[in-house]
């Protein structure tokens, strides 16, 4: 069973940086699509960023330039490396996975249960 399982997460205050990984077990995949996503109270979810089964990176707009995605295809480990943290980036950050896909919304068929982020002003 494919079971995907975020760390990471925190308190920081603005301008502060955190790393977040996303462990994949029981997964057959060596090339999968990977992305991740975040929800802020009382708000809908939002995708972040995605590295698909190329390596090609894309972010969202309010996020580009401070969040690096990457992906450990050997340790089935994907991680988000946020710097220059701001309040509005308080949310819970879940990562998704799927066997295979390109571009920046693969059809996510796995996900995690998520890690909260928190950013003081």
């Amino acid at each position: 069973q494919v079971q995907l399982v975020e760390s990471g997460g925190g308190s920081v205050q603005a301008g502060g940086s955190l790393r977040l990984s996303c462990a994949a077990s029981g997964y057959p995949y060596s090339r999968p699509c990977m992305g991740w996503f975040r929800q802020a109270p009382s708000k809908e979810r939002e995708w972040v960023a995605a590295i698909d089964s190329d390596g090609v990176t894309s972010y969202a707009d309010s996020v580009k330039g401070r969040f690096t995605i990457s992906k450990d295809n050997a340790k089935n480990t994907m991680y988000l490396q946020m710097n220059s943290l701001k309040p509005e980036d308080t949310a819970i950050y879940s990562c998704a996975a799927v066997r295979w896909g390109r571009g920046s919304r693969c059809p996510y068929n796995y996900w995690g249960q998520g890690t909260q982020v928190t950013v003081s002003s």
